[in-house]
């Protein structure tokens, strides 16, 4: 498919077909622009709960304001992403919620290699490609494809996710990003491609609701930032460094300090400083 045919927008009955289909959405609702699908879905969710179930969820075939961590805005081409944000209501004690981003960020990564694309997490929220190229200070030779922002609403989480499909060089918005289309990758369809990743949701929540050990060993197991020198920019707190060693059983990052204690960050931004080990295919 070429980067001209990906860009075909995304309509109401292109995505009707997704609700009780294989991805298991249970409800779908698409707009043509959108400054931000987090922003408009949580302001839909608390007007009408009732009308935003489990699974739902929310496209813009073009954001124009994305939000990251850290009130990060950026913006890309029409119908060059996917950007969606699905309601999600985990089945698992509050303390345990923050493994929700995790497995928004796991079901991004298994759609990814099933394209082909060696695809790895970036604790907490963005999903990365090791490339070769210049070096972009604080990235340890990763590119960043796709990010994750889930925000809590009462007894929800509106999980986004943005992924750059089919954006070239000189779209991009930061010289740390790449997309599906400059990786190679086998398939640039943002319909398939979003299919995928609503079957993906379903089945990681599922799996960090059931069986929380195995699902954390998935999660390690594909997380790039684990065996590497973080820098972990905490807010109102001096800089952590140490090396990333695992994943805590509600989320959070372990970091082994130079004096060998183990600080667990449930909340920061991660800056990978040199790589140790780094990701492996």
């Amino acid at each position: 498919m070429s980067i001209e045919e990906s860009r075909r927008p995304l309509t109401a009955e292109l995505l009707a077909a997704l609700v009780g289909g294989r991805a298991a959405l249970t409800a779908i609702a698409v707009t043509q622009d959108s400054p931000s699908t987090n922003t408009e879905l949580l302001t839909a969710l608390a007007a009408d709960p009732q009308q935003w179930p489990h699974m739902s969820a929310f496209v813009a075939d073009h954001q124009t304001e994305g939000r990251g961590r850290a009130g990060r805005v950026w913006q890309t081409p029409a119908g060059a992403a996917i950007t969606v944000s699905f309601v999600l209501r985990p089945d698992m004690p509050e303390d345990k919620w923050g493994l929700v981003p995790l497995a928004a960020g796991l079901a991004v990564v298994h759609t990814l290699r099933s394209d082909g694309v060696d695809a790895w997490l970036k604790w907490p929220n963005d999903v990365v490609v090791p490339v070769d190229g210049p070096e972009v200070p604080g990235w340890a030779g990763l590119r960043k494809v796709a990010g994750i922002l889930c925000e809590r609403r009462a007894d929800a989480v509106v999980a986004g996710v943005g992924i750059n499909v089919s954006q070239r060089a000189e779209e991009l918005p930061v010289p740390h990003a790449t997309s599906l289309a400059l990786l190679g990758a086998r398939n640039l369809d943002r319909y398939a491609l979003l299919e995928a990743l609503a079957d993906a949701i379903g089945y990681t929540l599922g799996d960090a609701e059931t069986s929380a050990e195995a699902f954390l060993a998935a999660v390690e197991a594909v997380t790039a930032t684990i065996g590497m020198d973080v820098v972990v920019e905490r807010p109102g707190q001096p800089p952590l460094t140490g090396v990333a060693t695992g994943i805590a059983p509600d989320g959070a990052l372990k970091v082994r300090t130079s004096r060998g204690e183990t600080v667990t960050v449930i909340a920061g931004d991660v800056r990978v400083r040199v790589a140790q080990g780094g990701p492996t295919s």
